[in-house]
């Protein structure tokens, strides 16, 4: 992290996170003038403002390895092959609505209760 004129300070060390919306959590840990533990309040902050997350959650993180929920999207869940949508609409002859919401595996069986009954 650099200040407005470009230099780096050594009396901080700064993490930033960037998140999937764009923003960037960003928290410098600084070293207390008496080398003392930080108070509750500043740690408070520190977990609510600058990391966005409560201290249950925090301590999930580090010990467990949980990670906060970050508005990460879903996976997308498996596509069906580009040729497998074709068959289905066009020669077995169902609605794309019907296709679009079909698993993997019940276009293919479609598909061939289609070639052993219906062709």
């Amino acid at each position: 992290m650099r200040d407005a004129r470009g230099r780096t300070g050594t009396h901080h060390v700064t993490y930033e996170l960037g998140l999937p919306d764009g923003r960037i959590l960003r928290t410098r840990i600084s070293h207390p003038v008496d080398r003392t533990d930080y108070g509750p309040r500043l740690w408070r902050h520190i977990l609510r403002d600058q990391l966005e997350v409560d201290e249950p959650v925090f301590w999930s993180c580090v010990c467990d390895g949980v990670r906060p929920p970050r508005g990460m999207p879903a996976p997308p869940r498996e596509s069906l092959p580009a040729d497998l949508v074709h068959l289905l609409i066009s020669r077995v002859g169902l609605p794309e609505a019907d296709v679009s919401v079909m698993s993997k595996e019940d276009a293919i069986a479609r598909v061939q209760r289609y070639w052993s009954e219906d062709g």
